[in-house]
């Protein structure tokens, strides 16, 4: 955060131009030395060394001389004039961003003062005035500010569903009505994210900070996260149904870490992982029905290190690893119910080692291609309870 407002102060600092004295000395001498450069290169080129001094100047040769000269004289005017001109238009220019700036605030603070509004209709009025006052923003570090004004407004605390006072109706009516503005900011977000990354309004390789945040369903389907760093971490999945089906991950680091999956469902459904480092390391199921189906890992990293499913499902049906790592080292099964019905593990480094299976079910059984690491027992050793694998991979 501080390398953030750092940034921020110096843009604001102005335009810092040397002195113009110093800016013509130097564009002379530099003209001055490519002249002489050209002259002498042409000089060479045409083999001009037996030219004869001239002993005495007629008419025309003065007449030369003097043309030389003015022309000499007009070439430093207009390189004066260049010098000059392009500090005007850096300036202008510096002045336009200043203004630009200027009215960016202005409408940034009328909109961030709307979040704060008792009136859910106006709150949902700022949210919309932040994402479009971030796609005009006259700086990446202006559009990012507005980006982390609405992640924070979604880490701002928030009573779900389930732990609404019993018969409340007043209650319950407040939370529809944040819930709806909370759900209009995730949807915004994903829909800035579905824009290419040359897309005037592509809030790709951004930061996007969900810590702590409280997701009682929103859709993040067909999203892509390419670079920046979006976290998740201690996030809390409970309620409702949270998408990301055909989520592209493909840049960057996304965490997952100690967030917690206790109720609803999370779809991953057809994502694809493709060159960023997604982690759920420490993350917990407790409840949720988690779907991976036909997710895609392709390069990068997945990482689920010492996560724990102790209840709920986990469908991972149709996945395809074909490169990249996936690790479950350490992971606890305890509780639920992982399928991996039909998953190709074909070229990605997949480890399970030290995973911990003590109930539940962790089924294999129609899954194709070569067994990860950890799984494959010593002949004659127990299996594990719930660890259901191909006879391949069982010997």
């Amino acid at each position: 955060m501080r390398a953030h407002l750092t940034q921020r102060r110096s843009d604001r600092r102005g335009l810092r131009l040397w002195p113009v004295g110093r800016v013509l000395v130097l564009a002379f001498a530099a003209a001055i030395l490519t002249a002489s450069t050209v002259f002498f290169a042409g000089w060479n080129l045409l083999d001009a060394r037996g030219l004869k001094p001239e002993h005495r100047i007629d008419s025309n040769t003065l007449f030369d001389l003097v043309k030389l000269s003015f022309g000499v004289v007009a070439g430093a005017g207009a390189l004066v004039a260049l010098v000059v001109a392009y500090r005007r238009q850096r300036v202008d220019e510096d002045g336009a961003l200043r203004e630009a700036t200027r009215l960016h605030t202005e409408r940034f603070t009328t909109a961030v003062s709307q979040l704060g509004h008792d009136s859910a209709a106006v709150r949902l009025g700022g949210v919309h005035a932040l994402a479009g006052i971030a796609d005009d923003a006259p700086t990446r570090e202006l559009r990012q500010t507005s980006i982390d004004v609405l992640c924070s407004y979604l880490r701002l605390p928030y009573t779900g569903e389930a732990d609404l006072p019993a018969g409340d109706s007043e209650a319950r009516h407040n939370y529809l009505a944040l819930r709806e503005v909370r759900h209009t900011v995730i949807r915004l977000i994903r829909d800035h994210l579905r824009l290419e990354p040359k897309h005037l309004h592509s809030w790709q390789g951004h930061d996007f900070d969900f810590t702590d945040v409280t997701f009682d369903g929103g859709d993040f389907s067909e999203a892509t996260f390419s670079g920046g760093t979006v976290s998740f971490e201690r996030a809390t999945f409970s309620g409702g149904e949270v998408a990301f089906h055909r989520t592209t991950f493909s840049g960057g680091t996304v965490s997952f870490r100690e967030a917690t999956f206790s109720g609803g469902a999370v779809a991953f459904s057809g994502a694809t992982f493709s060159g960023s480092t997604v982690e759920f390391g420490k993350a917990t199921f407790s409840g949720s029905t988690v779907y991976f189906n036909r997710l895609t890992v392709c390069n990068g990293v997945l990482d689920f290190y010492r996560t724990t499913f102790s209840g709920g499902t986990v469908k991972v049906k149709e996945g395809r690893f074909s490169g990249g790592t996936v690790s479950f080292g350490e992971a606890t099964f305890s509780g639920s119910t992982v399928n991996f019905h039909g998953t190709r593990f074909y070229g990605s480094t997949i480890d399970f080692k030290e995973a911990v299976f003590s109930s539940g079910t962790v089924d294999f059984r129609q899954a194709r291609g070569t067994a990860p690491s950890g799984l494959l027992l010593p002949r004659r050793s127990s299996m594990p309870t719930g660890l259901l694998l191909p006879r391949a991979w069982s010997g």
